[in-house]
């Protein structure tokens, strides 16, 4: 027990190590990424500021596995100098029960990121979202999503329109049960629409069996009320417009994430890229325990033993690929090519197996 809590103290001192040289080298790479976006336009120095200090937690989230394995690497490396893996094996340990502590404290690492980490980079991120819309004269969120259906908003420099639908197709172009609110610039309601369908097209909105009435003062809306059965309503919003205003699965809790992928499917949307953000959320500590075993795979070996940089150049090529074809998964299951459990728990499981493989192959074989 002793011995596992000493590997375990020693593999958290080595990602502590690392995770801070990531944290400075985010900093000054994001730092000088928002320069080079905000150059020209009026955006104070303090607001750069802000906005890398926004963006650091998701960047670091995103990294985490690469930490792990460079982490794992230095671990190990270092256990094999100072013939400590050697002194262990001697007692009768094997190379499986050595990694016990690294692995738990892997693990460890990834629920304190689920349950840490994941709601400082939701809130940080909608803030950063918000932020960078804001300095870049960009409009903010035309869509909410809520028990009670689907919420848009567009307007002019007079007219503020309010669009709730019941339902919506899976990109949101077509919604049903729609009800359109015009304010002028006082907040003063002006006209509501009533329609069984609206469609979105070129400019406009193509509203299916309509009825307006009019809200100026003074006069009976239902007696000056219309009713056509096609009515076109410009518009500046677009499919994508609709589709990226509503929140990104990383700026969502991951204990809210349930209840808006219910709404999502409520409302008619595709839930499948929060549906699948979310079992990667969860399969994270399983994912870091593989990139645990794979760095311990091939450095677990004695230093003096030859190839030794080959064994560390594999090492991190294995740990790389696995991080990117986890990221390859990920966007097919977004695509809806691959199921979404399937798409975040077999990278880790056969991950997790085939490094186990290696290991009693090269170890204990």
């Amino acid at each position: 027990m002793i011995l596992h809590l000493y590997f375990a103290k020693r593999f958290v001192t080595s990602f502590a190590i690392v995770a801070s040289a990531f944290l400075v080298l985010i900093i000054m790479i994001d730092f000088i990424e928002h320069l080079r976006n905000f150059r020209g336009q009026d955006v104070a120095f303090i607001k750069i500021l802000e906005l890398v200090a926004l963006n650091v937690p998701a960047s670091l989230h995103q990294t985490l596995p690469l930490i792990i394995i460079l982490c794992s690497i230095m671990l190990f490396l270092g256990l094999s100098k100072s013939n400590e893996l050697v002194v262990t094996r001697a007692a009768g340990r094997s190379a499986i029960r050595l990694l016990i502590g690294p692995i738990i404290a892997a693990f460890s690492i990834g629920v304190i990121s689920i349950i840490v980490l994941n709601p400082i980079v939701a809130g940080t991120k909608k803030q950063y979202e918000n932020l960078t819309s804001e300095l870049s004269n960009l409009p903010i969120n035309t869509s909410y999503l809520s028990a009670n259906g689907l919420w848009l908003r567009q307007g002019t420099n007079q007219i503020q329109t309010v669009i709730h639908a019941i339902h919506a197709n899976l990109d949101g172009t077509k919604l049903f049960k729609v009800t359109l609110q015009d304010f002028d610039l006082s907040g003063t309601a002006i006209r509501r629409i009533v329609a069984q369908s609206a469609s979105l097209e070129q400019g406009h909105w193509n509203l299916i069996n309509a009825k307006e009435w009019p809200l100026k003062l003074a006069q009976n809306p239902e007696a000056n009320a219309l009713s056509k059965s096609s009515y076109k309503i410009p518009t500046e919003l677009t499919r994508d417009q609709i589709q990226d205003s509503f929140a990104t699965p990383a700026s969502i809790p991951i204990w809210k994430l349930p209840a808006f992928i219910h709404q999502l499917k409520k409302a008619g949307f595709s839930a499948k890229r929060h549906i699948v953000w979310f079992h990667m959320e969860i399969t994270l500590p399983l994912f870091l325990s593989a990139i645990v075993m794979i760095g311990a795979g091939c450095t677990m070996r004695h230093t003096r033993q030859r190839r030794t940089k080959l064994m560390v150049l594999m090492a991190i090529l294995f740990g790389f690929s696995l991080y990117f074809l986890r990221n390859f998964a990920q966007i097919l299951g977004e695509n809806g090519q691959l199921p979404e459990v399937w798409t975040a728990w077999i990278p880790p499981i056969a991950a997790i197996g085939l490094s186990l493989a290696f290991l009693l192959h090269t170890e204990d074989g």
